[in-house]
């Protein structure tokens, strides 16, 4: 169900960042779910930074598709792209979904009451009991385990897969957390995780089906850097009281 003016029961908000070939499949895997739901969802879709047809792709679609938004951001970075879709967003629920939908759209449904209680923030995972990885080739699992291992160890222990692109926030921790977010590249899910315990709202791990796409944006080397550095960036951040007082 689409929104009519009233606020949503869920934002759905998908980073575009040159996806011109995915977007169109993604748009009408998602409009097909949320006309399946008994409740008003709304679409935001932010594009930024793309060279390619991405926003043309997503003007005509929202011009099309009642609660369908596209925002244009100039700068690139998908934590930028999601702070903006978070804040944005109206719905009591809001979820940030990767274009590629890796996990079925349909699993969103399970991010949500009544399957989940009492919800501050709910993220999919890969490692969670129950879990299943498919068609994903040992290295790549091997190397995301080890950058795991490093955030557990660094900012946030007991989480086990930080970095799965499917997370869902109420608006009362989103509109906190994300204020306090400064990280605008691929670290961003751990700053925003790290922010929400900090803060004292509970974070909930869901075993999801993830299907490996071999066109994954993901470069693992280097990404796997940038995010090492970023872990003391956040560490930082922490001590000089970016985030705030620590509510734990």
């Amino acid at each position: 169900m689409t929104t009519t003016g009233s606020s949503p029961y869920l934002s759905i908000i998908l980073p575009v960042h040159n996806e011109e070939n995915r977007l169109p499949k993604t748009l009408e895997l998602v409009d097909r779910y949320i006309n399946n739901q008994p409740f008003q969802c709304e679409v935001l879709i932010i594009e930024n930074g793309s060279s390619d047809n991405s926003l043309n792709i997503a003007e005509a679609f929202c011009a099309s598709h009642p609660g369908f938004l596209v925002f244009h951001e100039e700068a690139r970075g998908k934590g930028l792209a999601v702070r903006s879709g978070m804040l944005r967003a109206r719905g009591e629920y809001r979820i940030f979904c990767d274009v590629d939908f890796s996990m079925p759209v349909e699993e969103i449904s399970r991010f949500l009451p009544p399957h989940q209680k009492d919800i501050d923030v709910v993220i999919g995972s890969r490692e969670a009991p129950g879990a299943v990885r498919y068609d994903e080739p040992a290295y790549r699992h091997f190397i995301g385990r080890i950058f795991n291992t490093m955030v557990r160890l660094a900012v946030l222990p007991g989480i086990q897969d930080s970095q799965c692109g499917f997370k869902l926030f109420s608006a009362r921790c989103a509109e906190d957390v994300f204020t306090k977010q400064t990280l605008n590249g691929m670290s961003f899910d751990v700053e925003v995780l790290f922010i929400a315990r900090r803060s004292g709202y509970s974070i909930i791990e869901i075993p999801v089906p993830w299907y490996f796409n071999p066109d994954s944006r993901v470069r693992l080397l280097d990404d796997s850097m940038r995010m090492a550095i970023d872990l003391l960036i956040i560490r930082r951040n922490a001590r000089k009281g970016l985030y705030g007082p620590s509510a734990r």
